[in-house]
């Protein structure tokens, strides 16, 4: 197993032993024969470079020299690699003050090597349970490596996860090829987004960096919410106190500041999620025949979740928020294309302070007023 870089093991986490945990905590894959995973490959990558110019073509975003970041198609194991290697670029400024926090001293050391490998293993196993669900990605943060190269101007990587695009084919019951090219409309549109909006990966990462440094790196404090979080979840809290039913754990251990953070990144993922999900809907009845097919069984099977767990799981780890972000942002992009039109939209992509705010998603107009009406008055 290739090592996530150098000292991957010491710290704060042992990210070498979260890979290894995923790993071996994974569902396996579906049954295909190694010729039959050859050719699922080889048409991933086609049915990827046909969708560039598809989508250059709808979103009228980007040319051909600004896209230049490399396809990877994936197994699972593949996935949770890269994105390990992400994790541990992005919390590196955190895990480095909360080992500033927690001293030297040999006990500490001992107490730190300890929670570096329990960390890991709880990595691992929330690794292991979305590596069989997730498609494709765009993966922006880890360094280039051998493993993951990048562009030639730096940017990421688009990940498609083959064995899991042949599981839910199947599982829907729908014609692969099409599932296949649909699917590929999706995530390379977010390549798009990102290789056009070249501000756009700094901006997100700088405000990931705002709401981790907003995070108390005092290990009891930290453990304390933690603590309630989980009473809160579970129906046990205190008697008298409010409730947080509703909300995710990632949600509970928020500070006043992250909570306003969150909010804007919470509008930045609705953006980018709506807006891969409407130039879907956008190309696909042009060149996907079974789009209608597809669509409705992948909506009734994004609501339903796989199982109790699964429903259980998604609840806890905040993944229903994700699932209002591809509703409440398609919502956002296809009323503002069909007032203004696409040129228009674009204009969301100018600088962050066009981007959408929170309240601008549930409400289009407002986000029309602010962007288009001050610059034509």
């Amino acid at each position: 197993m290739t090592s996530i870089g150098g000292a991957a093991s010491s710290g704060m986490v042992d990210w070498n032993l979260a890979v290894a945990t995923a790993t071996r905590l994974m569902r396996p894959g579906p049954d295909v024969s190694r010729d039959e995973a050859r050719a699922v490959v080889a048409e991933l990558r086609r049915h990827a470079k046909a969708s560039e110019e598809h989508v250059r073509g709808f979103t009228r975003l980007g040319t051909e020299e600004t896209h230049d970041t490399p396809l990877l198609v994936v197994d699972r194991p593949g996935w949770v690699r890269a994105n390990v290697a992400g994790f541990r670029e992005l919390l590196k400024p955190l895990l480095d003050k909360m080992q500033e926090r927690r001293g030297t001293s040999p006990g500490n050391a001992v107490l730190g090597a300890v929670g570096g490998k329990v960390t890991g293993v709880e990595l691992g196993m929330l690794l292991s349970f979305l590596a069989s669900r997730v498609l494709g990605q765009y993966e922006t943060f880890a360094p280039a490596t051998r493993d993951l190269p990048s562009g030639a101007n730096g940017g990421g990587r688009l990940l498609l996860v083959a064995p899991n695009i042949v599981h839910v084919e199947r599982e829907l019951d729908v014609e692969p090829h099409d599932f296949r090219l649909w699917v590929t409309l999706h995530e390379e549109t977010h390549r798009t987004q990102f290789t056009a909006v070249p501000w756009l990966r700094d901006h997100l990462e700088g405000e990931i960096q705002s709401f981790l440094g907003e995070t108390d790196v005092d290990p009891m404090t930290v453990l304390e919410r933690v603590r309630e979080a989980a009473q809160s979840l579970a129906g046990g809290r205190p008697e008298g106190e409010e409730g947080d039913e509703g909300r995710s754990l990632v949600e509970i251990v928020q500070t006043p500041a992250q909570r306003e953070i969150l909010g804007r990144l919470t509008a930045v993922m609705s953006l980018l999620e709506g807006h891969a999900d409407f130039v879907m809907d956008g190309v696909g009845p042009q060149v996907v025949p079974s789009v209608a097919e597809i669509r409705e069984k992948f909506q009734q099977r994004r609501a339903k979740g796989a199982s109790r767990l699964d429903l259980a799981l998604r609840k806890l780890l905040g993944l229903d928020a994700k699932l209002r972000q591809y509703r409440d942002g398609e919502r956002f992009v296809r009323a503002v294309v069909e007032e203004v039109g696409m040129d228009g939209f674009n204009r969301v992509w100018t600088s962050p302070n066009t981007l959408p705010t929170k309240a601008e998603i549930s409400k289009p107009a407002d986000w029309i007023t602010r962007v288009h009406r001050k610059t034509e008055s």
